[in-house]
């Protein structure tokens, strides 16, 4: 258990209740990296247009339901539920940031990525 904490540590992961396995936080930075991972694997995404801030619908031509499965796969990248009433509010990758960045997620989730 001592060297994931130590790996989480120099992965600049924050990890809270380590010790009971259920609840982990991602930095910001490591939270951005994966949302935008995860977004420019849509087919429609031109990654040259793919930033931090850049919305779904305006910057990236993603229609409603495109957006709905970007939510969806963070949901799977994240190990997390996001609820219809917040996913509706996640139109760019800074909403997506900002909402995961600051809930925890399933410690698994940080784990593989180790």
């Amino acid at each position: 258990m001592r060297r994931a904490v130590c790996a989480a540590a120099r992965l600049g992961a924050t990890v809270r209740s380590f010790a009971t396995g259920k609840e982990a936080y991602a930095s910001r930075e490591e939270v951005t990296n994966r949302v935008l991972n995860v977004v420019k694997n849509f087919p429609k995404v031109n990654i040259l247009k793919l930033s931090p801030t850049s919305h779904f619908q305006k910057d990236l031509g993603l229609d409603s339901l495109d957006a709905v499965e970007v939510v969806m796969a963070l949901e799977d990248e994240f190990k997390i539920e996001i609820p219809d009433s917040d996913s509706d509010k996640i139109v760019s990758c800074a909403d997506a940031i900002e909402y995961i960045a600051t809930r925890p997620s399933k410690k698994e989730s940080l784990i593989h990525h180790f």
